[in-house]
Formats: C-alpha cells, structure tokens, sequence
C-alpha cells in the first residue's frame, strides 16, 4: 500500500544498531551539523500530548533544540483542530496533529501549512489498532471474514470523516467492500466495550486498553489486525510563515528531530533519558510504556507521501470532501528539511 514502508519491515526487530552504540550517552555533546542559530530563536509548538510525537520530547529534553539554537516552547491542546487555528493564525510556528479528512478540503482551498516531519508510524507487526467483533457472531458462523461485515454496524472514534474511518475503509478494502457497504457508527472508545456487551454494534475499531479489555470479557473476536503497517497518521506541520521566512530555524528544528528519532530505536527506545521524556509531556505510565507497543520513529524522518495520498484518496472516494480530483501533495508537504537533514547527518541504516 505504502511503497516507502517496505524498507523499515525489518527495522524494528533490529533491537540494537551498530551505529547506535552509545547512542544513550548526552546527545548535546555531539558536535552539531549545522552551527546553532546566536542569539537562540524562538520555537513555539502546539501538540496533543500523545506517544507519536515523541520525537519533539526527546529532542527538548535532551538538549537538541538547544544544540541548534532554538528556544522551543511546548505548549498542549486539546485537539490537532486547536493547533491548526493557532497555526493558521501564525501564532505558533509547528503543530503535532492527526491528518483527519476536514484537513484535505482545508489544504484544497489554500490552507498555508505544510508537513515538515513525520509523526510515529504505526508497528509494522502487532500495531495497536484492532478490528474486533461480537462472539456470538463468530460463534454462528454469521462473521468468518471482513466480507461478512457488509450490512454490519461498525463502531469507530469519530464517526464518519475520521481516522477510525480510513482503518475500517482499508479493512474492508481487502474483501472488495467500501464504507458504503457498512453502517458507519461514532461510538467513543471508553464506551465501545458497553456496546459491544449490548449487542448494539456487531464490530468496533479501537486500540488497547479498551480492545484488551473486551477480549479478556469475552464478548469480542480480534478478526483483523495491522490493517495498514507503518501508517502515518499524525505529522508535524509548520506554519507558511514558519516555513518561508525563517527557513534557517526549520531546518535546525527538523535536524534536530531527526537526531531524536535516531535515538529512540530498539532498545534505547525506552532508555532512561527518553522515559523522563515521554513522562514530562504525556500522561503515560512506566508500566504502560514498557507494556505498549511502541511506534515506529524513521531514524531518516522521511515523509511518506504515498501513504498521506492513500488517507487523501480513501477520504475523497468516502465523499469526505469538498472536491472529487486527487489534491496536489505539493500543498499537503514540504519535503526539503528532512532531506537536508538526513544530508548533514548520513543515512541511518535500517536493516
């Protein structure tokens, strides 16, 4: 499905890299690749305090905004709705947020933000997002396979324009079905597992800890699992202000970035340094993030815009936008930080 994820299968189950060795170590005390910006400039960045944009926590806590001369703020919000208004007004310059459908009509008519890195991937084996359906209809016989689900009721976060959809919408792709073809429901995570129990949906999209507890009660199958391997869903976008005026502190910021996600693979995913990290901005656990699955952090922060032209199409053919022809990615992305950055620093291996 997405061409440039077939290079990172093998990646994760690499635990350690050779040319990570030490990689734990303070990572300010490297010498920069480009000489840090005097004075400091400053960055202000929206996000949701969610896992896949960790790579900005590790790059604050760990000292490499510092490294390059910026003086980044972290400032949360509720939603990636939120950061695209702050962004959209030019008061913060990068916004971490999930690429939902309402984003592609916005970028159609002339939206001024751009894509500049990529946010964590989804696994390519063991993802968490799980396609679960009632027992008492795989015990009957009525659901042996995705083809089965036509006609059923489908619970997914967010309903109909979300990215609950697109998973369902790939899901049923693989037996030939649109989401047409189902009865789409916007049923909230904490309560697909009532639902579920009722019998008032016959299938529900959802991750753990709520798909972990329907199995363990239960009244739900897993029937599908890593719909859609090394996905991108969520990015981090910079203003058009951002972007064009102060080109020079973007490329030290996505630098900066690439250098975090370079050490947060294998098992250095979870050192010391990048715990407290993923600590300070969110409102995980040890116990969760030792117990999770992690994301996938390209250590090459490439951008995968055959993945983001999927979430387009699959929106646009689900009659989620204002527009019926393919939108020209050049509006959706900025590709020339991350490959500057991967320039200073070398190509990481990822195999």
């Amino acid at each position: 499905m997405i061409g440039t994820f077939a290079r990172w299968r093998s990646f994760w189950a690499a635990a350690s890299l050779v040319w990570l060795a030490g990689a734990t170590g303070p990572a300010a005390a490297q010498a920069p690749a480009l000489a840090p910006l005097d004075p400091p400039q400053a960055v202000r960045v929206a996000y949701v305090p969610i896992l896949k944009f960790a790579t900005v926590y590790v790059a604050e806590s760990r000292g490499l905004f510092k490294k390059y001369g910026l003086d980044v703020k972290l400032d949360t919000v509720k939603s990636g709705t939120e950061a695209i208004a702050f962004l959209d007004k030019g008061s913060v310059d990068v916004g971490g947020i999930s690429i939902v459908a309402s984003l592609w009509a916005a970028w159609n008519r002339g939206l001024d933000i751009r894509v500049i890195a990529p946010g964590a991937l989804d696994p390519m084996k063991d993802g968490p997002t799980k396609f679960i359906v009632r027992k008492d209809l795989i015990d009957s016989g009525a659901v042996k396979t995705i083809a089965d689900l036509k006609g059923k009721r489908i619970a997914a976060a967010g309903g109909p324009g979300s990215g609950g959809e697109y998973f369902v919408s790939k899901a049923l792709e693989q037996a030939k079905l649109t989401i047409r073809d189902v009865q789409l429901l916007n049923v909230g995570n904490a309560d697909m597992p009532a639902a579920i129990e009722a019998k008032s949906v016959d299938a529900v999209l959802l991750s753990s800890p709520y798909s972990d507890q329907i199995v363990k009660a239960g009244t739900g199958v897993l029937l599908v699992q890593d719909i859609t391997p090394g996905l991108m869903t969520v990015a981090f976008v910079g203003s058009g202000k951002f972007v064009k005026e102060r080109p020079e502190v973007a490329q030290r910021f996505v630098l900066a970035m690439a250098e975090a996600a370079r050490l947060m693979q294998g098992a250095d995913y979870l050192s010391q340094p990048n715990i407290d990290a993923y600590m300070k901005y969110t409102a995980s656990t040890v116990e969760a993030l030792r117990s999770g699955s992690p994301g996938v952090y390209d250590p090459n922060i490439a951008i995968p815009i055959d993945g983001l032209a999927d979430l387009e199409r699959v929106h646009r053919e689900n009659g989620r936008t204002e527009y019926d022809k393919p939108l020209d990615m050049a509006k959706v992305v900025d590709t020339r930080f991350v490959t500057k950055a991967v320039e200073l620093l070398g190509k990481a291996p990822t195999n």
